[in-house]
């Protein structure tokens, strides 16, 4: 297939490409500018370049490819500002499914979250409604979600890869990131907060294997929701942190999400099934 990913040179995209290409697939990279135009090409990805809120130079990219898949793996993680996320969710995921729509795009895949479920006390399935009733600066990240999800389900088909925490190397809890850091300082607490990881590698995997999966929303978590009690400290030992200080309560919403349907129905098995094993694996890499 011909394939477009947008967000194609981020940690889950690095990943991603040349598992495409193994597959067979011509793919090609969108991306803002050319750094990374050596990288795309030594994997077989030909680099397109187009700015994702410049809705012209989306659609003279996508003229370009005729692609039939889009691949929309954009993010803004560069820092803590939930605005910014929110917008390339909102206006980017705009950009992509009207030129997606121009050229005849048969289907999308999409990041969205696991984590901007309503409150609840069991790990969230895919039929639980969002948060919309969340207070700022929770409703920020809720509402970029929700608007990517309603525009991709405008093309003919869609699966929406709502993904759990992310971690591994070159993400937020790489020990040399924010979170690494952070903990490392002894800055973060041990809550109650029920948090749902997953490894790059299996969001990398899954955007590949939902090339063949129903149209839909579907949590790509690991097994195993877990309390920052339980699973801080075994990151924190991991990346030679200090014992983290435990305190009682949890944030809005961190409930969990379970991967259940995506196991059972779509066959899709985590390659890190768990962050107890996952941490300790990254960390060696």
């Amino acid at each position: 297939m011909r394939i477009i990913v947008a967000g194609g040179t981020g940690v889950i995209g690095l990943s991603m490409l040349p598992k495409l290409v193994r597959e067979g697939h011509e793919v090609f990279a969108m991306t803002k500018d050319s750094k990374a135009n050596k990288f795309l090409k030594e994997v077989g990805v030909t680099p397109i370049q187009a700015d994702a809120f410049d809705s012209d130079a989306v659609l003279v990219a996508f003229q370009k490819v005729q692609p039939e898949v889009l691949i929309h793996q954009l993010t803004s993680l560069g820092s803590v500002n939930l605005e910014d996320n929110a917008k390339i969710r909102i206006i980017g995921t705009r950009n992509l499914v009207d030129a997606s729509k121009a050229v005849g795009v048969k289907k999308i895949i999409a990041q969205s979250l696991a984590f901007v479920y309503e409150p609840g006390s069991t790990p969230a399935t895919e039929d639980v409604p969002l948060d919309f009733e969340a207070p700022n600066p929770r409703k920020i990240n809720v509402n970029g979600v929700a608007s990517l999800e309603s525009a991709v389900t405008e093309l003919p088909e869609y699966v929406i890869l709502r993904y759990g925490l992310l971690y591994g190397p070159g993400t937020w809890y790489d020990k040399e990131e924010m979170i690494g850091q952070q903990v490392l300082k002894g800055e973060v607490k041990a809550t109650d907060s029920i948090t749902s990881f997953l490894h790059i590698e299996d969001a990398a995997q899954s955007a590949v294997e939902a090339l063949k999966w129903p149209s839909g929303p579907i949590n790509i978590v690991d097994d195993e929701p877990a309390s920052g009690k339980e699973w801080l400290p075994v990151f924190a030992s991991v990346i030679g942190a200090p014992e983290p200080e435990k305190e009682d309560g949890s944030e809005r919403g961190e409930r969990g999400a379970s991967n259940a349907k995506a196991k059972k129905e779509y066959g899709w098995t985590p390659i890190y099934p768990t962050w107890r094993t996952g941490f300790k694996l990254s960390s060696k890499k």
